[in-house]
């Protein structure tokens, strides 16, 4: 039973890291993308790249999910403290790294942009 266990726990982990990598590239390309994009063609309210910012924040919320998912599995096969002490301080980091990303997400979605209204200056 428990070789059972552990060979669908390296199967599931394996799936899992495959996914949330692809979602993390694909998270990233799009906001390369997005910046070059801006670059080239600025926006004059910034509009555009606080999106393609916030597009890609929940695209590393979604990756930092799946890892998570990746860590409780490998606890259950975890066969030594010292493996579990290593898989919950990175469960803790992931967690913490998420929680940031909500909340910048969260208050980005308090401060609306106008089309009008040009993007604020850097302040020297």
């Amino acid at each position: 039973m428990k070789e059972w266990i552990s060979v669908f726990a390296d199967s599931a982990v394996m799936a899992i890291d495959a996914a949330a990598v692809l979602i993390v590239a694909v998270g990233a390309l799009e906001m390369f993308i997005a910046c070059v994009r801006s670059v080239i063609h600025p926006s004059p309210t910034g509009r555009d790249l606080r999106d393609a910012y916030l597009r890609f924040a929940r695209w590393l919320m979604a990756g930092l999910t799946f890892q998570l998912a990746n860590d409780i599995i490998g606890s259950a096969r975890a066969p030594s403290w010292e493996e579990i002490g290593r898989l919950a301080a990175i469960a803790f980091i992931r967690t913490f790294l998420n929680f940031f990303l909500e909340r910048d997400i969260a208050e980005a979605g308090r401060f609306q942009l106008d089309a009008d209204q040009p993007a604020p200056k850097p302040q020297d």
